[in-house]
């Protein structure tokens, strides 16, 4: 989850001149007691060297790009520092436009990774699924990924034409997509009236102005059920988080007390957010859809309902990300996403490599490593804290076995236009379970579940 901030110039300089007199101090340190501008000093002779002895000529500015990329990259899986063009790229996202060919992808192990085609994007018309494996753009093969580069290399003036090679578990020949690129414009929320007066919204990611897209959706589902609103299924399946602005925002819709999250920087407790009263929804019966890969401020969010028993959380163990990114703007040289915190569920979870146990299990049907890929499995990820309240389904009420699930292994919702008023034995295993948990256990009960 990402919260913005920015440095101006004068901290920036500050900053800068407090580093650049410390540097000139040490310089007559000790040999017995290495600092860390030892290691400065040793890059500048390493840049030096490679400078002058290099076989072709080298760009120096390319050099100390990417030793501030690997610097930043070591501290963990979701700090990164970025150009001014690639801040720019991440500005684009977090307001829901831009232009490419419309996939929400991570590396994953060694593989760039679809999480799920963005709706009524050319990937998504071209049939592209998640947790295809994107193996080659334009005939030129992703080796030694970065995801930075392959967002980079897959966006670009819409109209303009570019081929994806893709490897997809349980087909044996690599499948090739020419696509043509478009502006894609991100519709974070969608909506569908089920039977019984059930709502069903899905929040396909925490960007700017998902609150008020929500709010938008819950009027049209009230008047769907002329003002009578019985139940909802919330759906966060492959929502890899986001704002956590936006999805405390939500919460509070659905909390009318209780705790929503605290963060914590280096043992410190920084944030200990709380619900208001007076949401638009919480007199609502409400269920969460969860799966491997709902991430971040979507295990924030179902975390939340899930301890303040507002809620059952029905699917798969999610992702793990417990972490919280700030956006720092470094005026004229680009700028950092960098990890500040670690965040807890009310009752004092840890999230992190661990995540979201559902009240009610379905079994993933994901078998092949790239697909199983969690947080945990990222070779720097921040470790896993021990927690007091495990919760969810390490105390279970029911274990479902998704004996018939979809092919895709239940990584993305079915289409929205496809899912049946009454989704019991529709195209959507997941679906079926919330309805039915919803139906027959959570609305009997009214707004709290335990």
């Amino acid at each position: 989850m990402n919260a913005i901030c920015r440095w101006g110039p004068l901290a920036l300089a500050t900053l800068l001149g407090a580093g650049g007199g410390a540097f000139i101090t040490a310089a007559h340190a000790g040999p017995s007691r290495e600092t860390p501008y030892d290691l400065v000093q040793a890059l500048a002779r390493v840049l030096t060297t490679v400078e002058g002895y290099y076989v072709d000529p080298v760009e120096r500015t390319k050099l100390l790009r990417g030793a501030v990329k690997g610097m930043v990259s070591e501290l963990d899986p979701h700090s990164v520092y970025m150009t001014t063009e690639e801040w720019k790229d991440a500005q684009d996202e977090i307001q829901g436009h831009f232009a490419g060919v419309g996939v929400e992808v991570d590396l994953r192990g060694d593989a760039i990774t679809v999480i799920a085609p963005i709706e009524g994007s050319p990937a998504e018309r071209a049939g592209i699924k998640g947790g295809d494996r994107i193996v080659a753009i334009d005939d030129e093969l992703v080796v030694a990924p970065s995801l930075e580069k392959t967002l980079k290399r897959m966006r670009g003036p819409a109209g303009t034409k570019v081929k994806l090679r893709i490897r997809r578990s349980g087909v044996a020949q690599p499948l090739t997509f020419d696509l043509i690129r478009d502006v894609v414009r991100v519709a974070s929320v969608r909506s569908k009236p089920l039977a019984f007066g059930v709502g069903y919204l899905r929040i396909r990611q925490f960007q700017e102005g998902v609150h008020g897209e929500l709010l938008r959706h819950t009027a049209s589902l009230r008047a769907a059920a002329a003002g009578d609103l019985k139940g909802l299924i919330l759906d966060l399946r492959a929502n890899p988080g986001g704002l956590v602005d936006e999805a405390m925002d939500i919460a509070d819709e659905l909390l009318d007390e209780g705790g929503i999250y605290t963060t914590r920087h280096r043992g410190f407790v920084v944030d200990d957010v709380r619900a208001r009263r007076g949401g638009a929804l919480t007199k609502v019966p409400v269920v969460v859809l969860v799966n491997d890969w709902s991430a971040s401020a979507s295990e924030l969010l179902a975390g939340a309902l899930q301890d303040n028993n507002r809620a059952l959380v029905v699917g798969s163990q999610t992702f793990g990300k417990g972490s919280v990114q700030a956006i720092v703007e470094l005026p004229g040289i680009g700028g950092l996403k960098l990890t500040t915190a670690r965040y807890y569920t009310p009752s004092g979870r840890a999230v992190q490599a661990d995540g979201i146990h559902p009240d009610v299990l379905i079994a993933s049907k994901l078998n092949d490593p790239e697909s199983r890929f969690r947080e945990r499995d990222y070779a720097n990820h921040l470790p896993a804290e021990p927690s007091g309240n495990a919760g969810g389904s390490r105390s279970a009420r029911a274990i479902v076995d998704a004996g018939v699930a979809p092919e895709d292994g239940g990584l993305e919702p079915a289409e929205l236009g496809s899912i049946p008023t009454d989704p019991r034995g529709g195209p959507d295993y997941g679906l079926d379970v919330a309805f039915d948990v919803l139906t027959k256990q959570v609305m009997p009960r009214g707004a709290r579940v335990r």
